[in-house]
């Protein structure tokens, strides 16, 4: 059953305003008519280079921007109709792991505080000694302790930060992840041991992920299907051993001999 259905997705950016006569310049369509599915438990690996569409496509799908045509259904809920207390409800089962480890987190913030933060956000009704102890099983669940609880995000290293991200997109317990370029900011190694989280947490949580990449190797690891996306359009989809197998498109074959291999033991 498709969990996601995406359906001839557009979003046209406008250029800025020419100096002169005050036309426009032009326009940049970063996601050209996109049609795809992502099924429930699965992870679809959207992979491209960088400018392809790739993070405006997850971004959509999440309703953090507002697309110029076409439609996303969450578990059958239309989410481009829904508003006020309906997008709200929606919202809370879907959830996004930014690719910046070190911009994504408030550096005021204790880290006890920033995963707890959604729970707030969402009025969660849990009582304080309830919040904290999510969160302490939250960090635990990423590979943490409580011991991280009223630190702050910059005493930690890229890939902890990452780890108290995840965690924070975990809190509401949703069902849906996108995480966009999670692993491209740190060095391969870390990256691999957060890739290698995020499958763990998969099995543990019942989570369903958009995985976002420029690397085909991470990609090819991680996912169940693979959408190649380049120049706003998605020019190949399949399961992951039909794409790096017979690859069909010049562009993904492009991809497979370019990307060296990631170490994830």
């Amino acid at each position: 059953m498709a969990l996601i259905e995406v359906r001839h997705l557009t979003k046209v950016f406008d250029l800025a305003e020419s100096p002169f006569g005050g036309r426009r310049a032009g326009d940049v369509r970063a996601v050209d008519d996109v049609s795809l599915d992502i099924h429930q438990g699965e992870t679809l690996g959207l992979v491209g280079e960088s400018g392809s569409g790739k993070s405006t496509l997850g971004r959509l799908v999440l309703r953090l921007i507002e697309p110029t045509s076409g439609s996303v259904y969450f578990d059958g809920n239309d989410l481009l109709k829904a508003n006020g207390s309906e997008l709200r409800g929606l919202r809370r089962h879907m959830q996004i792991i930014f690719q910046d480890p070190f911009g994504s987190l408030d550096p005021r913030y204790r880290v006890e505080d920033v995963i707890a933060e959604p729970l707030t956000l969402h009025g969660e009704a849990l009582s304080q000694d309830g919040r904290r102890l999510r969160v302490r099983e939250l960090l635990v669940a990423v590979g943490m302790d409580e011991s991280a609880m009223p630190r702050y995000a910059h005493e930690f290293s890229g890939g902890q930060r990452q780890r108290i991200g995840i965690a924070r997109a975990l809190a509401l317990r949703p069902k849906f992840i996108v995480a966009d370029e999670p692993v491209s900011a740190l060095d391969v190694s870390v990256g691999a041991q957060i890739v290698n989280l995020l499958q763990q947490l998969q099995r543990d949580f019942g989570l369903t992920y958009l995985f976002i990449s420029h690397s085909m190797p991470v990609v090819r690891y991680l996912s169940t299907r693979i959408a190649v996306m380049y120049r706003g359009k998605i020019v190949e989809i399949g399961t992951t051993e039909q794409i790096t197998a017979e690859p069909q498109h010049e562009y993904t074959r492009k991809l497979l001999a370019a990307t060296p291999e990631m170490a994830a033991s």
